[in-house]
C-alpha cells in the first residue's frame, strides 16, 4: 500500500541523489578542493534527510494509519516507529 504521488516523489529524490552522489565521485576523481568537495556531500546528506521524509511520511499515511485502527497491529506499529526513531538518532 503506497500513496502513489509520495512514490513519484521519493523516485525523483532518489534519482537526483544518485546524480548528486555520481558527481562527488567524479569530482573526487578529479580531486576536486576539499571544501568543494564537502559542500557536495553535505548536499547529498541534505537530500538523503528529504528522502527519509518521504518515505516516513508514506510508511505513517499507509501502514501505520492501517495498523493503528486493526486490533492487535498497533503494537507491531510502535515498535516500528521506536526502531525508525532510534536508527534517526544514531
Amino acid at each position: 500500500m503506497v500513496d502513489q504521488k509520495l512514490k513519484k516523489r521519493a523516485i525523483h529524490r532518489a534519482k537526483i541523489i544518485r546524480g548528486q552522489l555520481d558527481g562527488l565521485v567524479k569530482a573526487i576523481q578529479e580531486e576536486v578542493y576539499c571544501p568543494d568537495l564537502l559542500e557536495q556531500s553535505l548536499s547529498i546528506q541534505r537530500s538523503l534527510k528529504s528522502l527519509d521524509s518521504f518515505l516516513l511520511e508514506n510508511h505513517l499515511r499507509t501502514h501505520v494509519k492501517h495498523q493503528m485502527q486493526s486490533k492487535g497491529s498497533d503494537e507491531k506499529a510502535i515498535k516500528e516507529l521506536i526502531r525508525v526513531y532510534t536508527l534517526s538518532n544514531k
